[in-house]
């Protein structure tokens, strides 16, 4: 599983639309489970379809303080696998029956990089909507302990009262948006090392 989050004004129900659009057409069908702060959105072939291998991919789309965290689940690839296999053997067989496979082959590929695809439209989407894995005007705002007044993140003493702000200093993970404290050298949530 692949989780990402996205800071600014951006609902699920931007993403949602965005994927339904993109996805529900040919082999692929898209289907959407609630809606508002929570949504569930399935992409999977048709029943019954003409070329390609059978596959599904789930994606968790939940509203989040001052964004959207977006979550994809694991890939069905037995489908997919059995289609490739029966297109090697038929090419074993007699190589000239690859003509014949063509539509199952570029199917599959297709399949094959459904994921990334997804994860290509939540980026546009977000990107059109001036979201991104950088912390929101609202949270680069650390509020005093002491006497609750707003500092910019960074700010090393109080601005009103100059308290110790420390360490809990939040930042964002450039590469996944998950919020943590500046002490923290490694994303929790992708592994990626933080620049201080």
């Amino acid at each position: 599983m692949d989780q990402r989050t996205y800071h600014g004004k951006i609902t699920p129900d931007d993403l949602a639309r965005s994927l339904i659009a993109h996805f529900n057409r040919g082999n692929l069908r898209v289907q959407q489970i609630g809606s508002g702060a929570q949504i569930a959105v399935q992409i999977a072939s048709r029943q019954g379809a003409v070329s390609g291998g059978q596959t599904a991919l789930g994606i968790s789309l939940q509203q989040i303080e001052d964004g959207v965290m977006v979550q994809t689940g694991r890939q069905a690839w037995y489908g997919i696998a059995a289609s490739l296999g029966m297109t090697a053997i038929a090419a074993i067989r007699n190589p000239f029956s690859l003509i014949n496979r063509v539509d199952d082959l570029a199917q599959d590929i297709e399949y094959i990089q459904l994921t990334d695809e997804v994860w290509r439209v939540v980026d546009l989407t977000a990107r059109s909507l001036k979201a991104g894995h950088e912390l929101s005007e609202r949270l680069r705002r650390l509020v005093c302990s002491y006497c609750d007044t707003p500092n910019p993140v960074g700010e090393p003493n109080c601005i009103a009262c100059g308290a110790p702000l420390g360490s809990v200093q939040p930042i964002a993970c450039p590469k996944c948006g998950n919020v943590v404290t500046a002490q923290v050298s490694r994303c929790p949530n992708c592994g990626t090392l933080l620049v201080q």
